[in-house]
Order: structure tokens, then C-alpha cells, then sequence
């Protein structure tokens, strides 16, 4: 398996999608290998440049180039706007790696740009880059040639006696357990005075029950906690029909004044009726005797 360094240097971009409305762009690019998150790398910020960036830095990839020629890589150079408030894409650039690799001649540095599409898909704006393969090596690669190596001071060994290795201690054999003492007599031991135990102690029966506590002495009563004081009862109102009686009295004084007031008014009707009749009836008798 045989493998290339691939250099790159991100040089330019030109009349870029404007992301910011009042401030100038800080555009800076993401330049990776499709299929290999760890082959990111980004470039410097340029916060000067705004839509026409310039940076001129240079990354170096390690890739197989089996795999580049049966076009299984693709280069992406993602452009973004750094923001306080996050960075936004400004564009995108997709090569294939097998066209660098089938257009890159004797190993000499190459000059191209690529247009740049929105993250909507419409072009805008030019990226210019180089780019150079280096020679090929064969074996696999243990790391990356763009990764820096980190090389460590040798220590010098300090001098001295040297002290032998001391083995540990014979492993002591294992001492024979020691015999419990002999019993002086048989089990149970025999009485020190001869025959029989003394009987137990009998069982005191319980004291006898006296019956329920005496009462309390007279005089005694419950004392309430203080500071609690009771509610006041309150007495339910008893039921007035005073006034039900007046209402009612009322109403049959006025059924009466009314007929009062009706029949005086027929009264009076009656009677300016017949003063009204006489007068017609003396108006008219003279005049009944003057035509006779």
C-alpha cells in the first residue's frame, strides 16, 4: 500500500456571500478529507478582508493513493464567519482528489480556484488555493507528516552502589496447634458440697387487683389550657310574625279604603247626575208652557 503527502495552501477568496449586514466579516476556512473526521484542519481568522479574505496557509494531508485514484477522497473547504453569537456558513468548495492527483504533473506546486456555493446551493464568490503531492511511501503510515513530532530530553542515569536485590524471608513453618488444657473432671462439673441441687425459687404470684382507682375529691374539675378561651354559643333567633300580621292588616285596610273611595265616587257621580237632569228639566218647562 503505497501513500502521498498532499500540501495545500488556502491562499484567497473573492466577492463572498456578506453574512454580516454592518460589521465586516471574519472569514476563515475549514479545510478536510470526506470520510476522515480527524483530517479537519482550519485556517487563521481574517478579520480585515471582509468579502475578499486573504490567508496564504499551508496544511499537509497523508492519503492513500489506491483510494484517490479510484476517487474515494473529496476535498471540502468550508468557509464560515466568526461571531459572538455563533459562526455562520458562508460557502462551500467540493474537489475531488482524484482530480488534483490526475492534474498535479512532475510534483510541482499547483495554482487553482474553485467556485464557491451558498449554503442555499447558488454559486458565489472564488476560493484560490495551491497545491503540490509529494513522493511516495511505501508501508503504512503511522502518522500524519502535518502533525508536529514531539521529541523529549534524554535523562542521564544517576551513578551509584547499586544495592542487590534482597530476597524475602524463609517462609517459617506453620508451629503445631497448641492442645487445650485438660478437664479437671467430668461434664457437668460435680458440687462442690455433694447431692442435689437446691430447689429453684417458687413463683411469687402477682400483687392482687384492687379494683378502679379511687374518684377525684370533690370540688375537683377540669382546668382548661391557658389562654384557650370557648366560643361564645349562639342562641337561634326566634321566629317574629309581628310584622306578618301588620302586612296582612295592612293589605285588608287598603281593600277596604279602596271600596271606601269607589262607592263615595259612585255617590257623588249619582248625584251630579240628577242635579244635571233637574236643570234640564227646569230649563225646559218654561219654554214648554210659553208654546202651549
Amino acid at each position: 500500500m503505497e501513500y502521498r503527502t498532499l500540501e495545500i495552501n488556502v491562499i484567497s477568496a473573492k466577492d463572498l456571500n456578506k453574512v454580516n449586514l454592518i460589521t465586516k466579516m471574519e472569514v476563515y476556512v475549514v479545510v478536510s478529507i470526506s470520510g476522515d473526521q480527524k483530517s479537519k484542519r482550519k485556517t487563521t481568522v481574517d478579520r480585515e478582508g471582509d468579502s475578499n479574505p486573504t490567508w496564504n496557509f499551508t496544511i499537509k494531508f497523508t492519503i492513500d493513493e489506491s483510494a484517490a485514484q479510484y476517487n474515494h477522497f473529496m476535498l471540502t473547504f468550508k468557509l464560515r464567519g466568526e461571531r459572538s453569537l455563533g459562526d455562520k456558513d458562508i460557502g462551500e468548495v467540493n474537489v475531488p482528489v482524484k482530480e488534483l492527483l490526475d492534474a498535479a504533473g512532475d510534483g510541482k506546486m499547483q495554482f487553482v480556484s474553485y467556485q464557491v456555493s451558498k449554503p442555499s446551493g447558488k454559486p458565489k464568490g472564488e476560493l484560490y488555493f495551491s497545491y503540490k503531492f509529494g513522493k511516495k511511501v511505501a508501508g503504512a503510515v503511522a502518522a500524519k507528516v502535518d502533525e508536529p513530532v514531539t521529541t523529549y530530553p534524554v535523562t542521564a542515569p544517576v551513578l551509584g552502589p547499586i544495592s542487590a536485590y534482597r530476597p524475602p524471608p524463609p517462609y517459617a513453618a506453620a508451629t503445631a496447634a497448641t492442645p487445650y488444657p485438660p478437664l479437671t473432671g467430668g461434664y457437668p462439673p460435680a458440687l462442690p458440697t455433694g447431692g442435689y441441687p437446691p430447689p429453684p425459687v417458687a413463683y411469687q404470684p402477682p400483687p392482687p387487683y384492687t379494683g378502679y382507682p379511687q374518684p377525684q375529691p370533690p370540688g375537683y374539675s377540669y382546668l382548661p389550657q391557658p389562654g384557650y378561651v370557648y366560643p361564645p354559643v349562639q342562641q337561634p333567633r326566634k321566629k317574629n310574625n309581628f310584622g306578618i300580621a301588620v302586612g296582612a292588616g295592612l293589605l285588608v285596610l287598603g281593600e277596604g279604603a279602596f271600596l271606601m273611595l269607589m262607592f263615595l265616587y259612585f255617590v257623588t257621580l249619582i248625584k251630579a247626575l240628577n242635579i244635571r237632569s233637574c236643570e234640564m228639566i227646569l230649563a225646559v218647562s218654561p219654554n214648554f208652557r210659553d208654546a202651549e
